[in-house]
Order: structure tokens, then C-alpha cells, then sequence
């Protein structure tokens, strides 16, 4: 058996971990009912540009550090949102877009929930019930046998029960190490307060 302190591994200064769980479901489950009176419609965006998604992905997932899209050069961003295999819808609330679902068909039979949030005020209103339904719907109304996601430990804690409700099934494990997004400028110093910054420069 390994020494306690063999289990842990120091990160570099500048770095952020997190535990990755993979979730799938092999089969359309029986949507959850949604709350009555919850907010929001949702609004499939067709062709999104690249600053309109970038807001709205800033603001749903800045406290999780989402930051991949971020971290992308426009044009591959633009690519993307383009592409036939894309597809992105928006929770919207008087004018307001304040959730975002992102669906990747890219792989033949597969639908992976590439990005799924909303905003913290309709965080546990019932309004991202409405989003995953949504999402589900649309994937499963294609030829796919599979649609997964994976959720991490940056996430709303009550993401891993929400989805299992949903009836996704954990299937694997990773370990996330990248860059802090707050160090690279992209995302504020003060987006996900939770999560410590180590400076690679220990006094900046």
C-alpha cells in the first residue's frame, strides 16, 4: 500500500484541478416533470455569433471556471457554432438569455451535452429541468443510441444528483489539470470564489 502521502501530487503554481465524471444514457428516459411556474422558454439559436455565446457562456459558467471555448481562437469558435453537428439553444427570460445548452452530434450515433447551465438566480427554480428536457428531446429525436456529458467537481454541487435523476449513469473517471482562466485574463479575478488562485508569481 502506498504512503499516505504518496496519494497527493503538488500542481504547479498557475494550475486548476478538478475530478471529471462521464454520465450516459443508452436509451430516451421518461422526461422529469417540470416545476409548474418555472421561468424561461426555450430559444434555439441557429448560427450563433461568437460574442453573443461568449456572454452568455461567461455568465452561466464563470463560477464553474468553464473556460475551454474561451481559451479558443474566434475563428475555430466561429467554426464550431457553424457547424451542421452543432447544436445550441438558449433559456430565455424576458428578452434575456440565461441559460445555455450546446449539443455535439459530431460522432456517428453519439450526442455528448457539451456545455448545460443557467444563470445562478434560476439555479434550483425548476428553469434547468426545462433546459435538460429540452436537451434531451432534441438528441433523442436522432438516430443516437447514446447521449453522455461529463459533469466536475468545479460544478454546482447538486449537478452529479441532477443528472442522475435525469438518469444518466457514471462511467468513468478522469482528472482535470489546466491552466487557471482567471490568471490567462479570460475569465475575473473573482469568478468562482471557492476555488483558490495560486499565482505562478507567488507575490503578484
Amino acid at each position: 500500500m502506498r504512503n499516505w502521502e504518496e496519494r497527493f501530487e503538488t500542481l504547479p503554481r498557475g494550475k486548476i484541478a478538478a475530478i471529471a465524471t462521464s454520465m450516459e444514457l443508452v436509451r430516451k428516459p421518461e422526461l422529469r416533470p417540470e416545476r409548474p411556474g418555472a421561468p424561461g422558454v426555450i430559444r434555439p439559436v441557429e448560427r450563433p455569433g461568437v460574442d453573443w455565446y461568449l456572454e452568455v457562456y461567461r455568465r452561466v459558467g464563470a463560477d464553474h471556471l468553464w473556460f475551454s471555448r474561451l481559451f479558443m481562437e474566434r475563428e475555430t469558435l466561429a467554426a464550431v457554432l457553424s457547424d451542421a453537428a452543432t447544436y445550441v439553444a438558449a433559456l430565455t427570460i424576458d428578452g434575456q438569455d440565461e441559460g445555455l445548452l450546446e449539443l455535439d452530434f459530431s460522432e456517428d450515433d453519439t450526442c455528448e451535452i457539451k456545455y448545460f447551465g443557467v444563470t445562478v438566480p434560476l439555479q434550483g427554480v425548476g428553469a434547468a429541468r426545462r433546459l435538460m428536457n429540452h436537451a434531451i428531446e432534441t438528441a433523442f429525436a436522432r438516430p443516437v443510441s447514446r447521449v453522455w456529458l461529463h459533469t466536475n467537481t468545479l460544478d454546482h454541487p447538486n449537478a452529479m444528483a441532477f443528472y442522475r435523476r435525469t438518469g444518466f449513469v457514471a462511467v468513468s473517471q478522469q482528472i482535470e489539470v489546466a491552466d487557471d482562466p482567471r490568471l490567462r485574463g479570460v475569465l475575473p479575478m473573482s469568478a468562482a470564489p471557492h476555488v483558490p488562485i495560486f499565482p505562478v508569481d507567488p507575490e503578484a
